[in-house]
């Protein structure tokens, strides 16, 4: 048997089998795009058909359907292998899922899951294409969240590809697939997914693969796709089984994630690779590396590069309790309501400390908090060659208001007497009597107000306030550094940095130990700490290590 590629036990025939056509139109298949009658059952009549097909003789079909909405109701389509699902295009081919006469079940479009179908590695589909339609998930209610109410929910897929896909609020993971092996997700647009998450749920993403299944590696490229206002992550990895060993081979390149609780998150990856990627206006974090996942599995091993980690409501890049290594270089991290980069103990995963990341060659600026902020043990850490500055913009001193100038709307509060310093609320929580709400940025007069959550139209946690009723926001922190320790920093390497003012005097230090952070045995050399009002401030002393050629003001 040959190598080369999959082995396969069905016989290569050179036609095919009779009533199972390579091609089919739909609409010659029972199938009507009328948008009145339920088309499932016809699907579902046609995969079975067409999958029996390639069963006997290896020969992948594709059922194409023509323009017209597809109601899908009441029931999800069981996938069969070397069947492929084509439209013609997302705004002229769509599915619009249902299920008002069977509220207790979800009503994915196609499905193939270890729980209700037996699949595993022996028992997976393989050569399926999904391309070119829109799924459309918002006639599917449910009493209590179900992760079946999906879009398409397949598990243990080989050559699956899902591309130019229009997925738009399903009540749980619009494109959830897990175990994909040689597989591509590519062009994929998702809107508003995980709608019925109660915020607590966490597989109400955009686009989320559950990793693992297939051992070592597993190989998939997520490549230039678009995740928006999804209930948990735009796009997210997350090993399955906390005895399964975290698996290589995953890619994620030039996508864009705005308006999530998380913009891409690796939950137990190893190796994962995401470059050239933009992550904007997420609630919680830009990117996310934690053991939020099934399994309890930090990601580690990871490549974030050349990024854009821009206005996330909390912290740009937030590394909670990996193992490390980890590689963050190359990427713009700005303007984010909390830190920079935080690496901090989230209570759960990997207890020891993170060894062996590198933070290198980026540009932080003009985030809320320090630029880098380190709560928890590292050792082998190379923070070399950054850009820091302006950061610590939360520096606001604490105000209140209330009147004739006062005005309330859903994601907006006015005070046409204020004279706030632009962003110096950012990533505050202002309150106006029980209500409360996020400050994602803020001019001289208004304050933006961060979703309540994704896909929301309102920032408060309560009803909108009237108008006049008086508010209040905290001060900032009084203290606010371009790099903070506040944990064990051992054996670390701090080079080549430039950490300044150029516009604002937020950042308090350029570089700070805590009392509660340690520097033993580091070498913290030929860094630029001018243009700070205090260059270095060592509330804990360093011991041992090198400390030299570091340019203060003065020097």
């Amino acid at each position: 048997m040959s190598r080369k590629g999959l082995a396969t036990t069905v016989p290569q025939r050179l036609t095919p089998v009779a009533g199972a056509p390579l091609w089919c139109d739909a609409h010659e298949f029972g199938l009507t795009g009328d948008g009145v009658t339920n088309d499932q059952p016809a699907l579902a009549a046609l995969v079975d058909r067409l999958g029996e097909g390639y069963d006997a003789d290896g020969r992948a079909r594709v059922i194409y359907c023509p323009p017209g909405i597809y109601s899908i109701r009441d029931a999800g389509t069981v996938w069969r292998s070397g069947v492929s699902l084509i439209g013609a295009g997302s705004a002229a081919t769509r599915f619009l899922l249902s299920n008002e006469g069977n509220r207790d079940d979800p009503v994915p479009l196609a499905y193939w899951t270890t729980v209700q179908h037996g699949a595993d590695r022996d028992r997976h589909i393989a050569d399926c294409t999904f391309a070119d339609f829109e799924i459309d998930g918002s006639g599917v209610g449910m009493a209590s969240y179900n992760y079946l109410a999906k879009g398409l929910g397949l598990q243990y897929v080989v050559r699956g590809v899902f591309r130019n896909l229009y997925i738009h609020h399903t009540g749980a993971t619009g494109l959830g697939c897990d175990f994909l092996q040689d597989s591509l997700i590519d062009g994929v647009v998702v809107v508003g997914c995980g709608r019925l998450d109660n915020g607590e749920q966490m597989g109400g993403a955009g686009i989320g693969v559950g990793i693992g299944g297939w051992g070592d590696v597993e190989r998939l490229t997520i490549a230039n796709c678009t995740t928006l206002g999804n209930g948990t992550n735009g796009i997210f990895l997350e090993l399955q089984k906390d005895y399964w060993p975290p698996p290589r081979g995953f890619r994620i390149v030039g996508c864009h994630s705005q308006a999530n609780r998380f913009g891409i998150s690796d939950w137990g990856a190893d190796g994962l690779i995401v470059s050239a990627c933009t992550l904007t206006n997420n609630l919680e974090a830009g990117f996310d590396v934690s053991a939020n996942g099934t399994a309890g599995i930090a990601g580690r091993g990871g490549l974030l590069t050349d990024c854009m980690i821009d206005r996330n409501v909390g912290d740009g890049i937030s590394m909670g309790n990996t193992p490390g290594p980890y590689a963050v270089r190359g990427n713009r991290i700005s303007r984010n309501g909390g830190y920079g980069y935080h690496e901090h103990d989230l209570g759960h995963g990997h207890r020891g400390p993170a060894a062996d990341v590198v933070i290198e060659g980026n540009d932080i600026w003009e985030n809320a908090l320090d630029g880098i902020r380190i709560d928890r043990p590292m050792v082998d850490a190379a923070v070399v060659g950054n850009r820091i500055r302006d950061n610590g913009r939360r520096s606001a001193p604490g105000c209140r208001g209330s009147g004739a100038t006062v005005r309330y709307a859903p994601r907006r509060v006015t005070d046409g007497s204020a004279d706030w310093p632009p962003g110096g609320h950012r990533g505050k929580v202002v309150h106006v009597d029980s209500r409360t709400a996020v400050v994602a940025d803020n001019t001289g007069t208004e304050l933006s107000l961060a979703e309540v959550r994704p896909d929301g139209a309102t920032g408060w946690n309560e009803a909108t306030p009237a108008p006049g009723t008086p508010y209040e926001l905290p001060a900032g922190p009084p203290e606010r550094a371009g790099i903070a320790v506040n944990a064990p920093f051992d054996s670390a390497t701090v080079r080549g940095n430039r950490i300044w003012h150029r516009d604002e005097h937020t950042q308090t230090y350029g570089f700070w130990v805590t009392g509660a952070g340690s520097c033993v045995s580091c070498r913290v050399e030929d860094n630029d700490f001018a243009g700070n009002e205090t260059a270095v401030r060592l509330d804990t002393p360093p011991i041992g290590g090198r400390w030299d050629r570091n340019h203060h003001d003065g020097e």
